[in-house]
């Protein structure tokens, strides 16, 4: 029996013997299974995988984050150990960009120990020949989980990592909002239904502008424990932290969850563990959870303009010179891929958020975000 079969099979029995499951259960199982796991059991990256993401386009990316990493340091006061922390670090591609461009920065380099937060075992692979290669020079060591790296001033990067973390729907009907389901129909296919019983209180909890949401609107969100871990441990140790991800700045109803398999959309209840699962990021939500934890708010600013303000177009134009013909067309189409607003771009679509130690008043290419509108 093939793997897809294998968990297609295994929810099915799930939810024969205790009932439908939430979308979250079902995508954390899809996602996270030991042995069926989308992100358990493959490299998803590439061009030969299902998606690509920011790092993979252009080198300018990593870079760009390095240095902002190094001038947050400085403004941190220079403190002589850091924690340089990374979150679903993909192939280590990233990370690597980010540790040449700050070989200029001998200091900084000499004090930031490399800590990868990563559950799949394949990637670990990769992104151990990508940062441990005969050229590399970093200290660096893996986990599993954020709380498994040591206390202490950090500076943490989430690149497309929350948009893979289990998201929940509910859905409006006349007798009030309910959790959205996946659960079988008469002939045993996967399909999306409605919990029996609507969510007690649960329109009490919504922002403004989802109370009003018609019948058959949905809504989605995610436990902030993520956030409230991250935003606490700058809050405590020091630092701060860039959350850079496809979503949205305003908390609002739709429907984002989707599967994406060989850069195509796919059906989300079809071959499980088959396709990547993801949901768009609600800033909002995110900012409040931040905020809630004790720290500070930089942004949210999208993704174009926050690279320009680092200084992409220049870093662009540097590589570009003395570069031939095919390279420069690969670099101005790599600079317009992340920072433009066309067809395929992410410069509109992806948001960045910073959170920091109340004390850290700026971040490199943000604003500060704290008095921003909150969901109330």
């Amino acid at each position: 029996m093939s793997a897809h079969l294998s968990l297609s099979a295994e929810i099915r029995n799930l939810i024969r013997s205790a009932g439908p499951m939430p979308v979250a259960r079902y995508m954390e199982i899809c996602l996270t299974h030991p042995e069926h796991g989308y992100y358990m059991i493959r490299d998803p990256l590439g061009r030969e995988g299902d998606f690509i993401t920011a790092p993979e386009v252009s080198q300018m990316f990593g870079e760009l984050l390095g240095l902002w990493a190094a001038a947050v340091w400085r403004s941190m006061g220079t403190p002589d150990t850091l924690r340089l922390i990374e979150l679903g670090p993909g192939r280590g591609t990233m990370m690597a960009d980010m540790l040449r461009a700050i070989r200029v920065l001998p200091a900084f380099q000499q004090v930031a120990s490399i800590h990868m937060v990563e559950i799949n075992p394949a990637l670990v692979d990769r992104q151990r020949e990508t940062l441990q290669g005969p050229r590399a020079n970093a200290n660096v060591t893996w986990h599993t989980s954020l709380d498994e790296v040591p206390d202490g001033p950090s500076i943490i990067l989430a690149n497309e990592y929350f948009d893979a973390l289990p998201v929940h729907q509910v859905i409006r009907q006349e007798t009030g909002w309910h959790e959205r389901v996946v659960d079988l129909n008469s002939n045993g296919q996967l399909v999306f239904g409605a919990s029996a019983a609507p969510l007690k209180h649960f329109e009490l909890l919504l922002p403004p502008l989802v109370r009003a949401a018609p019948v058959g609107a949905i809504f989605e969100w995610r436990p902030n424990h993520e956030i409230m871990r991250i935003a606490r441990r700058v809050r405590d140790f020091g630092g701060a932290a860039l959350i850079i991800d496809y979503g949205h700045v305003r908390s609002d109803a739709g429907d984002t969850f989707q599967a994406i398999a060989r850069h195509t959309f796919a059906d989300p209840l079809r071959n499980p563990g088959q396709a990547d699962l993801t949901a768009h990021v609600d800033f909002q939500a995110l900012a409040l959870g931040a905020e809630d934890a004790g720290a500070r708010l930089h942004g949210p600013l999208e993704q174009g303009e926050f690279l320009i303000r680092l200084g992409i177009e220049t870093r662009a134009a540097a590589l570009m010179n003395k570069a031939s013909a095919q390279v420069q067309a690969d670099i101005t189409t790599a600079l317009r891929r992340l920072t433009g607003t066309g067809r395929g771009a992410m410069g509109a679509l992806f948001k960045v958020l910073g959170v920091s130690d109340p004390q850290l008043r700026t971040l490199p290419g943000l604003t500060d975000g704290s008095d921003a509108e909150r969901p109330t």
